[in-house]
């Protein structure tokens, strides 16, 4: 067993479910994993390009969405002092750890599909 396997909670089922779900509300709402992906890979954006790349999000619901992502600390919001003010968003090192599971769950996706598509 490694040091790692040791240091790791041991779920039951009903644990593991509560966990995963927990996780899973983080992520809710309509734009957060929008957001997530263009933050990936080390990109910063700022707000007004966040803006710009997500059609349809409106001002209040873009701030609503990074303010809960920067309070579960998954990204990191930096306030330039400039006029007018520069705000720059990024994923913390938590946060970006969530790029091989969302790739893992695209990756399910298209097994599905794979499946389906394949199915007589």
């Amino acid at each position: 067993m490694t040091d790692e396997n040791r240091s790791r909670k041991q779920y039951t089922p009903e644990s593991a479910a509560l966990d995963t779900e927990a996780a899973i509300r983080l992520l809710d709402g309509r734009w957060k994993l929008l957001i997530l992906f263009h933050l990936f890979d080390g990109k910063v954006q700022r707000y007004s390009d966040l803006e710009r790349l997500i059609p349809g999000i409106s001002q209040k619901m873009l701030a609503q969405q990074l303010r809960q992502l920067e309070a579960d600390g998954i990204i990191a919001r930096t306030v330039y002092p400039e006029v007018p003010p520069k705000v720059e968003y990024r994923l913390t090192d938590w946060g970006q750890s969530l790029c091989p599971a969302l790739d893992g769950l695209l990756l399910w996706r298209e097994q599905k599909r794979g499946a389906v598509e394949s199915a007589p």
